[in-house]
């Protein structure tokens, strides 16, 4: 259920944001993975020393036992949750409730066009756009790991590993998404769909110190995305992905019939 004209010009409007977010992914990408040396990684495990809550508020550890473990440490913790999820946030928004916010939904949806296809189109817009940047950044690591540490890389853990992340950010963008359906003034959508995301974020962070502040792991949906686990393979962290895709799922279907059933105004 898609409308083939209003997919790519909605495309279109996400590539500028793609190029933008891919350089930065690209940027951060090769620089972390080519650090991956002796020298460097001692340098690293100094600044974890140095500033050990800041260090850990972030994702990043020390002593990684190889290139995967590497990138986990320095990569999934903040640099690829982040980005793509400001993506999610950008698009999201742009793709429904700045039309209604505008008034320009009214002439959409009075087209011989279903307003469920105008939202499924839309969904399809911000998937694809995910998929995209989740894909683009897989490459860049091969390429980089490839280069620069030949057969050092867990190809296989790579790949379940940004498996889990593409469902993190999947979950994300139905956030954003549904809060786009609910709201027609653009400050709120932006508020809750921008809001949410990032206080979940930095729950996360004051979980990752420890301590008392541990127990927010508790109240947010980072949690569901544990980088370690996927990687060792346990169970927990690979039902959590699963989870992560059954709510998002649920988020951008809850999302769609919200918008089919809504007034519109001009």
């Amino acid at each position: 259920m898609m409308n083939m004209a209003l997919y790519k010009r909605e495309m279109k409007g996400s590539i500028k944001l793609l190029i933008i977010f891919g350089a930065i992914i690209t940027m951060y990408v090769s620089i972390i993975i080519y650090m991956y040396d002796p020298q460097m990684m001692k340098m690293l495990d100094s600044f974890a020393e140095a500033m050990p809550e800041l260090m850990a508020s972030v994702g990043m550890k020390t002593s990684a036992a190889n290139l995967l473990g590497f990138m986990v440490s320095y990569l999934y913790g903040f640099i690829l949750p982040i980005f793509p999820m400001l993506f999610c946030i950008l698009r999201g928004n742009a793709l429904m409730a700045k039309y209604v916010d505008k008034g320009s939904m009214v002439s959409l949806a009075a087209a011989p066009v279903k307003r469920l296809t105008i939202a499924c189109t839309q969904i399809k817009v911000l998937v694809s756009g995910i998929l995209l940047l989740i894909f683009y950044s897989t490459i860049v690591e091969l390429i980089c790991a490839g280069s620069g540490f030949p057969g050092e890389l867990d190809l296989t853990g790579l790949f379940v590993l940004n498996g889990g992340l593409l469902c993190l950010h999947l979950f994300i963008g139905g956030i954003c998404f549904l809060f786009s359906c609910i709201f027609s003034d653009t400050k709120y959508s932006v508020a809750f769909g921008a809001g949410i995301p990032a206080f979940m974020y930095v729950l996360q962070m004051l979980a990752n110190v420890g301590g008392t502040a541990e127990n927010a792991k508790y109240f947010t949906f980072f949690t569901l995305f544990n980088p370690d686990g996927i990687v060792a393979g346990e169970s927990n962290a690979i039902v959590g992905i699963f989870v992560l895709f059954a709510g998002a799922v649920i988020l951008y279907v809850l999302g769609a019939m919200i918008f089919e059933r809504k007034d519109l105004y001009i």
